[in-house]
Formats: C-alpha cells, sequence, structure tokens
C-alpha cells in the first residue's frame, strides 16, 4: 500500500457516465466485464479496469461483489482520470471522493460530459489519507457524501482544507449538515419554506408508540399520525412508509429488523387535482435549475414511478415547467430559494421538494450526489437535453469562475 508518495499517478478508466449510460440504454455489460476479468486473471489489468469493473458489477445488480473489487483496486491505487472530449483540457478538476457504493459520490462525470475538462478523481480512504503532494490541479470539488461511510473521508479533506492549494468547492464541513435530522434546523424559520422536523427515533421508542405507551409529541413537538417513517442510513424509498395510527406502526416494525429510524409528519402536498407533484433543482453557485418534475397520483414519487414515459400530457406539464421555471417557479419561491442556498453554503447541491397547499416551497432532501443526467431518450423527452445542458453549461462555469478566482488570488 503507497503512503505518503509524492505526485501518485493517474490510472485511466471509461468511467461512471459512460458505463452508466450503457447500461441504461440497454447495453450488455457482460462481454466488458468478462473482457475485464480476463485482463485482471492475466495479472495485465490497470487500476482503472478494476475500478470500471467494480462499477460493472454494481450496475449488474451485484452491489457486495462491486464494493469488494473496489475497495481491493483503491487498497493500492487512488487516482483515476476520465479522459475529456479534448486533447488539451482547459481546465482540470479534481474530485475528492469515498470508498463507497456508486451513488455515494457525486457523479460529477455526467456534469462534464462533453466538456473540455479533465476530471481527476481521488479517493480519500481510510489508512491511506491523501498523499503528500496533491496532483496538478485548477480547482477541486469534495465529491463525497453526507452519509455515515463518508465521515473519514470528509474529515481527512476538511483537516486539510486550510491549507488547500487551490479553490475548493463543496466544503468538506457543509457537507454534513444535509443529513436529515440536520437540514430543518438548518433551513428553520425560512419564510415560505415548509420542512418537517425530521427525528432520530429508535425501535424501542416506535414499539412504546405504536403500544400507546408513549405519544408521538414525546418524540418530536409536532410529531402526530399520518407519519413518515423510514430506517436511518437508507435511501431511494428503502423501507419509507406513510403511517396512519398506532396499529399501523405495529404492523410496520414487525417487517422491519433496523434499530434505528427516521420520523416526520406527513405533509399531503396533493394539488387541487389530487396528483402529487414532485420536483428536483439543481443549485449551482447559488442560482436554481430545474432537473425534473414528476407527476402521480400517489405521494411517494420517484421519477421512475411516475411512468412520465407512458404520458404525453405529464411530459407536456414538465416541459412546460422547465420553460417557465425561471419566470415561474424560480420566481415564487426566489427569497426560500435564495436563504436556502445561503445557509446550505454548498456550491453545488441538489434540492428534492414540492410546493404544500399554502405554495411554500416543500423540501423533501437536500443532497450533494443525486444523479443529474442526460440520459432521457430525445425522441420521448425532446425538452430535457436543453435544460441539461444549461445545466451542466452553469456547473463549468462555476468551476471556471473559482479556477480563475484562485489564479488571481495566487497571483
Amino acid at each position: 500500500m503507497q503512503h505518503s508518495v509524492s505526485t501518485p499517478n493517474y490510472s485511466d478508466r471509461i468511467g461512471f457516465a459512460q458505463l452508466t449510460r450503457r447500461a441504461f440504454e440497454g447495453g450488455d455489460l457482460h462481454p466488458l466485464r468478462e473482457h475485464l476479468l480476463a485482463r485482471i486473471a492475466e495479472g495485465t489489468a490497470e487500476a482503472g479496469e478494476g475500478l470500471d469493473l467494480s462499477l460493472i458489477a454494481q450496475l449488474l445488480g451485484e452491489k457486495e461483489a462491486g464494493l469488494v473489487i473496489q475497495s481491493e483496486v483503491l487498497s493500492f491505487h487512488q487516482l483515476f482520470r476520465t479522459p475529456c472530449a479534448v486533447p488539451k483540457p482547459r481546465l482540470r478538476v479534481l474530485a475528492l471522493a469515498a470508498d463507497i457504493d456508486m451513488g455515494g459520490n457525486t457523479p460529477i462525470e455526467f456534469l462534464l460530459e462533453g466538456s473540455d475538462i479533465e476530471l481527476l478523481t481521488l479517493y480519500v480512504i481510510k489508512g491511506v489519507g491523501l498523499p503528500e503532494t496533491l496532483p496538478e490541479h485548477d480547482v477541486a470539488i469534495v465529491v463525497a457524501s453526507d452519509s455515515e461511510e463518508c465521515r473519514e473521508t470528509l474529515a481527512a479533506i476538511e483537516q486539510a482544507a486550510p491549507r488547500w492549494p487551490r479553490p475548493l468547492l463543496n466544503r468538506p464541513e457543509l457537507i454534513g449538515n444535509l443529513d436529515r435530522d440536520k437540514l430543518f434546523r438548518l433551513l428553520a424559520g425560512i419564510p415560505g419554506l415548509d420542512i418537517p422536523v425530521t427525528a432520530h427515533a429508535t425501535r424501542a421508542q416506535l414499539l412504546e408508540l405504536s403500544q400507546g405507551k408513549i405519544a408521538c409529541e414525546s418524540i418530536t413537538g409536532e410529531l402526530r399520525f399520518p407519519m413518515i417513517v423510514r430506517p436511518r442510513g437508507t435511501h431511494a424509498g428503502v423501507g419509507l412508509a406513510k403511517i396512519d395510527d398506532a396499529a399501523a406502526l405495529k404492523a410496520y416494525l414487525a417487517e422491519r429488523e433496523e434499530q434505528n429510524f427516521f420520523v416526520a409528519r406527513f405533509v399531503d402536498y396533493a394539488s387541487p387535482d389530487g396528483l402529487y407533484r414532485k420536483y428536483r433543482l439543481a443549485m449551482v453557485d447559488g442560482k436554481p435549475y430545474a432537473c425534473h418534475m414528476a407527476i402521480a397520483d400517489r405521494w411517494d414519487i420517484w421519477y421512475l414511478n411516475a411512468y412520465m414515459a407512458f404520458s404525453e400530457e405529464k411530459r407536456a406539464e414538465e416541459a412546460a415547467f422547465m420553460l417557465d421555471f425561471d419566470g415561474a417557479f424560480a420566481a415564487r419561491h426566489r427569497s426560500a430559494l435564495y436563504e436556502m442556498s445561503k445557509r446550505v453554503g454548498l456550491d453545488y447541491f441538489i434540492v428534492d421538494c414540492a410546493e404544500n397547499s399554502n405554495g411554500e416551497l416543500l423540501v423533501f432532501e437536500a443532497d450533494n450526489t443525486a444523479v443529474v443526467h442526460n440520459m432521457d431518450p430525445p425522441a420521448v423527452f425532446p425538452y430535457k437535453q436543453p435544460q441539461m445542458r444549461k445545466i451542466f453549461a452553469a456547473f463549468t462555469a462555476m468551476l471556471s469562475r473559482h479556477a480563475r478566482v484562485g489564479e488571481e488570488s495566487a497571483a
């Protein structure tokens, strides 16, 4: 294992964006996997190929195997390059990542796809930390998430941050504030913004609540039935449920084995037509951009379960939302979004939100690692690509602006 090497050498990889796109478009990743496995068996594989293999395993649903491969590769090599679209890059970005599953770091490759920016990814891992001399770069960005598994990575970067030679975006100490039970405190009291208190509850507490031994308020003041319950540390709706009463809570606990949960009051954000509308925004350099709008007849919406591809009517509404975004949604919530962005303090993050019955901005989650991509088929979603390009352009402009500021202050 390498320690305190001077400047580490990078290894090239196909990378997250290209492999995910291939999987998303229905391409068969098995032949590539077999090829990479053969290279490893021969002992001719590069570290970058090992990392690609880890990602392919995860995309094929073999998460555990993929993570084992990734940790093995990262134990001897930490720096990887995703080549850019031009031979001579205009800018070099250093992304600081954690050894975590494919959803645990900002998928920055999508944001840089097709650009003239070269991406170097440095994995900051337990027992190895940061190299003595950092690789050459113009601007750095922390891409590790606020999850438990990234705590050590964020701490190592935070320790080095005051002496960082270039501008460092998405500062590690700010990423931790995105945790579900911290975000509501950070955003409390913003006029025009509604964010339910998310409290940690133990299994024992919820059992007592289901048996009527304690009241909702003893967990947190504003809690009541119906409530939202989810196991702590899960994402993408795993174990998420709306619980209407004590009996439903009892049944829910009987099916779950976890010991720790998050609970929050349920907000019925249905529009007058009975449908739920959930928005994903990207906040880039303090400015909001529309990523998607999901419309469904259920409160627990993800873009995938809203089946937007099957409804011309829903897509027309999403297209109008994107087209009118600056003058409509963003204008309605201008001051709430501005204040939220200021308090979160990150250069780039994602907000999942809706509008409550009072027309306030209802915030579900803020996150620095949600996927913002350009993979939807243009034949079905013709309005998506121009919108995504707008976000990517804003992101690369932000990197350039900070790099320039860094150069000026160094001069």
